[in-house]
């Protein structure tokens, strides 16, 4: 199984930006989801899929602005992030799971300037 971010990048504040995660050897379903981790912070839940995969639950900080979905073989997973603010900067990790193990993607930095 391998997972692997992309889109991320340097924005102003007020801005959008679209990160990827593409599987090979897994499909995103249950419990699949984007973390990120700040510097000197916890890792931390962004966005995730419900157990059934039917609904999505985003964490409050960033409810109304990013958005998860996944293409239609399950096998790209994306973060819209729209109206980005500062404290969005981090390094945003995809995570994927199957009845083995959980896996994650190398992340990719955001940084949103002021």
């Amino acid at each position: 199984v391998q997972l692997v971010e992309s889109g991320g990048g340097l924005v102003q504040a007020g801005g959008s930006l679209r990160l990827s995660c593409a599987a090979s050897g897994i499909t995103f379903s249950a419990n699949a989801g984007w973390y990120r981790q700040a510097p000197g912070k916890q890792r931390e839940l962004v966005a995730i899929f419900s157990i059934d995969g039917s609904s999505t639950f985003l964490t409050e900080s960033v409810k109304g602005r990013f958005t998860l979905s996944t293409d239609s073989s399950k096998k790209t997973m994306y973060l819209q992030m729209n109206v980005l603010k500062p404290e969005d900067t981090a390094v945003y990790y995809c995570k994927a799971r199957d009845l083995a193990s959980v896996y994650w993607g190398q992340g990719t930095q955001v940084t949103v300037s002021s």
